[in-house]
């Protein structure tokens, strides 16, 4: 799992409980998706109080995820854009337990967010132009791979997804028409899914149907 292209993996329990909160997520992607705001312009789009959205903000700028941002106007307000450092976050079979608890929070928090989002574009699919509805895609496949395999295609997939993200492409240089879109990859063996078993008798009668 990784929000920007930086790979240097996060093992700091108490940095990834501090992300793993709905509202941080929120206002971390809308940093890195908008560019700097204040704590005001986040709150809007995350739906806290600006109060809460300064206290969000502190704390991912203590982490590295937030810092400040040059002035713009007067220079009266606060101005807040995302931090140098990455999230990049992947279990490890060495992992401390402290460290594993904390990957695995911050990860479905993380995998929470991308299933609303798939969900609200969902809810607005009908009101996309054909144009967008034709170049959308939700899918699910099933992979029959080897370990070296699954890392290879993870690997294309990151390089052909790379000169598209949204902090590395510059803006100028994009189409016109060019919108925030959102690619979700996960990839991963199967756990085996062990029989439930039939179903105990219930103990009702047979009513012949």
């Amino acid at each position: 799992m990784h929000m920007t292209q930086a790979r240097e993996p996060l093992t700091d329990p108490v940095a990834m409980r501090a992300l793993a909160h709905p509202a941080r997520l929120a206002i971390l992607n809308r940093l890195q998706v908008e560019g700097p705001a204040t704590a005001t312009e986040v709150a809007e789009v995350v739906g806290v109080t600006p109060s809460a959205a300064s206290y969000h903000l502190r704390m991912l700028a203590k982490y590295g995820f937030a810092e400040d941002a040059p002035a713009r106007g007067d220079g009266r307000e606060r101005l807040w854009r995302s931090g140098p450092r990455g999230v990049a976050v992947s279990p490890d079979p060495d992992d401390r337990p402290e460290v594993r608890a904390a990957k695995d929070l911050l990860i479905k928090a993380v995998r929470d967010q991308a299933a609303d989002e798939v969900a609200r574009a969902l809810d607005n699919f009908d009101r996309e132009s054909r144009e967008w509805r034709e170049a959308s895609v939700f899918t699910r496949t099933v992979l029959l791979v080897d370990a070296e395999e699954l890392k290879e295609l993870n690997n294309r997939i990151d390089d052909l997804l790379a000169p598209y993200r949204v902090t590395r492409r510059d803006r100028s240089e994009a189409p016109v028409g060019a919108r925030v879109s959102e690619a979700q990859v996960n990839l991963f063996p199967r756990a085996e899914r062990r029989p439930h078993g039939l179903p105990r008798d219930s103990g009702l009668p047979d009513d012949g149907r």
